[in-house]
This record gives structure tokens, sequence and C-alpha cells, in this order.
């Protein structure tokens, strides 16, 4: 009788485990019974920012990118300085730079209400709101995985150290990605968000003054006239043709050796992802596929999910 009953506990115990994992696991349905109008709210949202400025669609895409690269896809980046919060948002990468941040908390403020209390963490928001940018602008859709959990701490350390630089040459870019578990196709695929959005001054005057080699003169002469020597840091060029466009354009610019950022044009330098690069510059379906699935599988780093970390009920704050 005593064996009996231990193989019964034995099995509820393996079932309850069981359980624990698959909740655990991030999905891609995970708010269809808790609030199914969380996605759809999260979509009208972006869809009116993105409405009002259209360069907010790359500002809601990289803050995705510049979070899931800290310690993982966790709204660290969102995080306020307090006395206990070393603050991602004073990091290198993102100081002066990183904005979207009053439409996270839009989105945040119309999710809760809509659901009845916190149920969507901000990690989420975040990984759903990159996506609907995207979409807005004419890129590719995907099934975003859910069930992701905030961090209740951020590390500006980490940030300055494992996001990439607009400086960096492709093996640091490769060594970068890959310590995120991201390979080549990866680096290539989603460094095409470039095909959105602007960037400061500073990230490329060395290259446009400095670089001869692999950069076209006439492009360089011309991103000169916005860019002086010395000051004006934050003036904004645009890193494609098209910068509110998802389109094939930034890779078309590295193979005419008119990448805006030296990091944009190490991808196109004689290097192992030459080739990928010329592919998606005459094929923006192959392109949009590869971007959808990086970028899927980017958000899958390291997700806090179950019963770690927390839900928000403010994404700048730790409750």
């Amino acid at each position: 009788m005593a064996s009996s009953y231990s193989l019964v506990f034995l099995h509820v115990l393996v079932m309850f485990c069981l359980a624990n994992i698959a909740f655990s696991d991030l999905s891609d349905d995970f708010y269809d019974d808790i609030c199914p109008q969380a996605l759809p709210t999260i979509r009208r949202v972006v869809e009116d920012a993105v409405r009002q400025e259209r360069r907010m669609g790359a500002s809601l895409l990289r803050l995705h990118f510049h979070d899931c690269f800290v310690n993982g896809c966790d709204a660290s980046i969102l995080l306020d300085q307090t006395d206990t919060i070393d603050s991602e948002k004073t990091a290198r990468p993102n100081n002066n730079s990183a904005r979207g941040f009053e439409v996270i908390d839009r989105i945040k403020l119309e999710v809760d209400k809509v659901c009845g209390r916190p149920v969507v963490s901000c990690a989420d928001i975040l990984a759903v709101a990159a996506r609907d940018s995207v979409v807005a602008l004419h890129g590719p859709t995907w099934e975003v995985e859910l069930g992701r959990r905030d961090s209740t701490t951020a590390s500006r350390t980490t940030a300055d150290n494992d996001i990439p630089t607009p400086l960096m040459d492709l093996p640091a870019l490769i060594d970068n990605f890959k310590k995120q578990g991201l390979d080549e196709e990866d680096l290539v695929a989603l460094s095409g968000g470039h095909t959105l959005g602007f960037a400061q001054c500073s990230t490329f005057r060395n290259r446009i003054y400095d670089e001869t080699n692999n950069i076209d003169s006439t492009f360089a002469s011309q991103r000169q006239a916005n860019c002086p020597r010395s000051g004006g840091d934050s003036n904004l060029a645009s890193l494609d043709p098209t910068s509110a466009l998802f389109d094939s354009k930034y890779f078309s610019n590295l193979v005419s050796k008119k990448g805006l950022l030296h990091s944009d044009q190490a991808l196109f330098s004689g290097g192992e992802t030459d080739e990928l690069v010329k592919t998606y510059s005459t094929n923006l379906r192959t392109f949009s596929k590869d971007f959808a699935e990086s970028m899927i599988k980017m958000g899958n780093i390291k997700p806090l999910t179950g019963n770690e970390g927390q839900i928000r009920v403010d994404c700048r704050k730790v409750n």
C-alpha cells in the first residue's frame, strides 16, 4: 500500500514539475485567456505614435535590441536611476540617444487599463512594440513569443560592454553577437534594422573624415555638410535613404560603400558576410524572412519566466 501511495505521489510531483516547465516557456498565446485585448492595444498605441512621428518606429525597435543585449530581454533598459538601480539609460550607447520611453509608458497605461490589472510585462511590451513598429513601416510581421517577466535590476556597466558600438569591425561584431547566442546571419539580418532611423554625428564622424577605404567619397562629402569636424554631435543623418520605410536599401548602400556607420560597412568589407549582404540587397523577401526569424531568436535571449522577476506596475520603477 505504501508503495502505491509513493508511486502516486511521484506521478503527481512529476506532473507538477512538467506543468511548471511548460508555464515557464514563452508562447505566442500567453495573453489569449488572461487579456485578449493586450496585443491589439499595444498595436493601436504604436501605430498612433509612428503616425505622429515616423522616426519613433526605429526608436522602439532599438529599445528592444538594446534591452535584450544586456542580461536578456527583461525591460532593464526602462528602469530609471535610483540609489539601488544603476540605470542603463546613462550607458554610452543609450545616453541622450535611446528614446521612446514615453510611448512605452503610454502603452503600459492603456494595456493595464484594458486588462483591468498589471498582467502584461514591460519586457513583453518592448518585444511586441518592436514588431508592431516594423509592421507600421511596411516591414514583415512575426509571432512574438510572450511570457517574459521584468527584471528588478539594471546594469549600466553591462550595457557599456555588451551593446555593439558603431566603431566595431566585423570580427568584433561576430564575437559580440556570438556572446548572445546569435550567429553571423543574425548579425547581418538584425543590422538590417538600420533600414529604419537615424544616427547622430558623433557616431559616424570618424568614418566620414578619417576613413578612405571602403567609403564612397561623394557620400562622405555629403555627410560632412551636416556633421562638422567639431561640434554638432547630435546632428542626425539617415541610416539609409528611406529611413521611414522597411526595405533593402540599407544593404544596397553597403554594396555601394555608403554605409553610414563603420560597423555597418564592416558587414561588406571583404569578409564572410559579404555574400549575405549582396543577397539581401537584391532580395527584400529573403531579408524580411530572415529578419523576422532573427528577431524571434533575439527576443528569446535569457528571458525571465515563471516566478522569476516581476510584472512591473510602472515600467520605470521596480515594484
